[in-house]
């Protein structure tokens, strides 16, 4: 068993609701989440500390989530954290672009809780 409360996970959102959700979803593991209610914030959050993992929306006022990352893949400093999208974008376009941008999972919402929980813990056990 991987002792999960050495990883720290960045949920990005503009919905206080959905990171609420998120949390409360991912309580049982015990690792340090850490919040950001947009594009900006969470860049500067990763500048800040760098997590192990980010749960990313796409729909975002001001920095959308495909740019942030754009931004986290380019920055040879931030290129190899995990990625998992969390989006209510789901056309085969937005997922393949998702994946094609370097997002190393795809979660389309409403999220259900079941296959967000194993999602974090196996991308968490491939670090």
């Amino acid at each position: 068993m991987i002792d999960f409360t050495k990883y720290n996970v960045l949920a990005v959102d503009d919905v206080p609701l959905n990171l609420l959700l998120v949390e409360k979803m991912l309580a049982k593991f015990k690792f340090r989440i850490r919040k950001a209610s947009g594009g900006r914030q969470a860049l500067e959050e990763i500048s800040q500390e760098k997590p192990d993992l980010i749960l990313l929306d796409l729909m975002m006022p001001e920095i959308d989530g495909f740019e942030v990352l754009r931004r986290v893949r380019e920055n040879p400093e931030t290129s190899g954290i995990r990625v998992v999208i969390l989006s209510a974008l789901n056309s085969t376009e937005d997922i393949v672009r998702g994946y094609q941008m370097g997002a190393n999972d795809f979660i389309t919402k409403p999220i259900i809780m079941e296959k967000l929980v194993n999602c974090v813990a196996t991308q968490l056990q491939l670090l």
